[in-house]
């Protein structure tokens, strides 16, 4: 006699969902955690005597951050125009836009991945990451400004002459002894001693910087656009 066969029982939709948030929620502290420790050495103070080979003359042929087979990318010709200490604006420039679009493209995935279960406000910030800011309730956007500009003035004082000590005509001039995006931070201890391990994790964190500006600035433009999240996009 024909049997027909015995359909498997399907586990409830509620349980696939859960362990589906629960696997993005650890890969995103992995990629959180590495992106800390991969970018905390180059906050490093300065060794004295055991300082990078781009310390001791900044120049566009001894600074790190070139690789092949672009070499120094340079078509406009910004860095043949520049002094030393112009060269080192740039830099510290670079720098430090290439580590706040770190930060900025892991928080466009973090944030849409937990949105709807997170702890802080009630878990009411929803929808693309562009948005998230305007949903943020009255007081805490004045708390996030204050830590921004506390942050950037502390790295003013390490970095930075004094105004009152700067000529005129030399707006945002670096100290002598200061070395673009060495503001002294390296919690984990993971600066290299080596002058030549220095210069390549520096040529690292460039090139993580690098890239993830143009991610920052293509998952803004996408979501301006369609007015859908990143992790929406990913899933669809």
């Amino acid at each position: 006699a024909y049997c027909p066969p015995v359909p498997l029982p399907h586990p409830p939709l509620t349980n696939i969902i859960s362990l589906q948030l629960n696997t993005n929620k650890k890969m995103m502290k992995l990629a959180i955690a590495t992106l800390l420790a991969g970018s905390a050495a180059a906050f490093a103070p300065a060794s004295v005597g055991k300082s990078s080979t781009a310390m001791n003359a900044f120049t566009a042929d001894s600074m790190p951050g070139a690789l092949a087979p672009m070499g120094f990318f340079d078509p406009l010709g910004f860095a043949e125009k520049a002094d030393e200490k112009t060269l080192k604006r740039y830099r510290e420039a670079e720098v430090t836009h290439g580590r706040v679009a770190m930060l900025a493209a892991l928080g466009f995935l973090v944030g849409e991945a937990v949105e709807g279960s997170s702890f802080l406000f009630d878990a009411q910030i929803s929808g693309p990451a562009i948005t998230h800011f305007t949903q943020v309730p009255g007081g805490w956007d004045a708390i996030i400004v204050a830590f921004i500009g506390s942050a950037e003035a502390q790295r003013a004082q390490i970095g930075w002459v004094a105004p009152a000590d700067a000529s005129y005509d030399q707006p945002g001039l670096l100290r002598d002894d200061y070395y673009p995006g060495d503001i002294g931070f390296d919690p984990l201890g993971l600066r290299p001693e080596d002058p030549e391990e220095l210069d390549l994790m520096i040529t690292k964190e460039l090139q993580n910087g690098r890239l993830a500006m143009l991610a920052a600035a293509g998952f803004l433009a996408q979501e301006a656009v369609d007015g859908k999240g990143i992790i929406e996009h990913f899933s669809s």
